[in-house]
C-alpha cells in the first residue's frame, strides 16, 4: 500500500513520521509532499532519504492513503481532489 503525507516538512508532518516509525506502520511506497518552496528538500525516514514533492504536481492516484497535516485550508482544497483520484467503482 502506498501512502502520502501532505505537509511532511511541518511540525505535524514530522510528528506523523515519528508515529509511523514507532508503530512500524507497513507501506510499499512513501510520498512526502509539501509546498512548492520545499520541493527537493530531503527527509530521512527509516534509514531512507526521500525528496519532497510539490503538492500541485502530485498525482494522488498513486496512493491508497493520504495523510493531510498541512492545515485545514490545504485539506479543504486538496482532500476532495485526492479522494476523487482514488475513487474506484
Amino acid at each position: 500500500m502506498n501512502i502520502a503525507i501532505v505537509g511532511a516538512t511541518g511540525n505535524v508532518g514530522r510528528k506523523l513520521l515519528e508515529v509511523l516509525e514507532r508503530t512500524n506502520f507497513e507501506f510499499s511506497e512513501l510520498y512526502l509532499i509539501a509546498s512548492d518552496k520545499s520541493v527537493g528538500k530531503k527527509i530521512t525516514f527509516n534509514n531512507k532519504t526521500y525528496s519532497i514533492i510539490g503538492l500541485s504536481d502530485f498525482d494522488f492516484s498513486k496512493v491508497k492513503i493520504a495523510f493531510f497535516s498541512a492545515g485545514s485550508a490545504i485539506a479543504k482544497k486538496w482532500a476532495p481532489i485526492a479522494a476523487k483520484k482514488n475513487y474506484r467503482n
